[in-house]
Parts: C-alpha cells; structure tokens; sequence
C-alpha cells in the first residue's frame, strides 16, 4: 500500500498525473516557442511534473537503478526550475522546465517500449537502434525547442 492505494492503482495514478505532465508541459512548450506564455498550462505542467518525480520515489526501492537516477537529476533540475519561476528568470526558468519535461518525455518512452508489444519487438532490450533513434529524435527536438524558446523569451504576464 501507498499512500493507502494499492500498488497497481498507485501506479496509475502516478502514471496519470505523468500523462497530464506531459501533455501540459508540451502545450506549454510549444507555445513558448512561439513567443507566448501559457501562465495556468505552465502552472498545471510545473506541479504535475514536481508529483510525477515525488511519487516515482515512493515505488518500492530494492537497489539503484537508472530511473532512480533520472529521478534524481529530475529533482534537481526542478528545484531550479522552481526557483527560477519564482524569482522571475524567464531564460532559466525555461531551459530547466524544457529539460524537466524531456526527462519526463524520456521515461515516457521507456515505459512505451518496454510495455507496448509491437514496440518491445523492435527494441526488447532498449539497447537496439529503433530505442536509440527515438530517444535520440527526442533529445534533438527537445534541444531545437528549448534554444527557440530561450531565445524568444516569453515573458510571465
């Protein structure tokens, strides 16, 4: 039992609150890659992003894995995130979120190719170059949005 839910619907739970991250943090990306910024979607992105980390360390922890270690750089990135929100460093602000939100991203389509049968038949182990391509078309889109987003600076109204 976590947080008085059972495993499988902690883990949904977890996994939806991820999904919404997600799903806001992309929103909130792409608009300010246009020059806008979406003030309640990137609230909604911040605070679900912060849960999804917060609870992926409430999972049973027998040893050290690597999404224990996504989970921890994760953290870090959002304290500075979170710090750079408040104290109203637009271009830190931005630059740490994007990252956030591609580690996010990342773990997403971990999980896609180690749960999604036509996917793990491509990539069982996730060391094969369908995995690589993806993760690396990822990062790379993840690198063009968050230097166009920096560079156009929106600004919290």
């Amino acid at each position: 039992m976590l947080l008085g839910l059972s495993i499988e619907a902690f883990t949904l739970m977890h996994v939806i609150i991820s999904l919404i991250g997600i799903a806001t943090g992309l929103i909130w990306l792409l608009a300010a890659v246009g020059g806008r910024w979406l003030g309640p979607m990137n609230a909604v992105f911040l605070v679900t992003t912060i849960a999804t980390t917060v609870t992926g360390f409430m999972f049973p922890i027998t040893a050290f894995s690597p999404a224990l270690g996504v989970g921890g750089v994760s953290l870090a990135v959002l304290a500075v995130a979170a710090a750079a929100h408040f104290r109203r460093w637009p271009v830190t602000y931005i630059v740490t979120a994007a990252i956030a939100l591609y580690l996010n991203c990342f773990v997403a389509v971990v999980q896609a190719f180690l749960k999604i049968g036509p996917l793990n038949s491509l990539a069982p182990t996730g060391s094969e170059p369908p995995f690589a391509l993806v993760q690396g078309a990822l990062f790379l889109a993840f690198v063009a949005m968050g230097w166009l987003s920096a560079r156009r600076r929106p600004l919290p109204a």
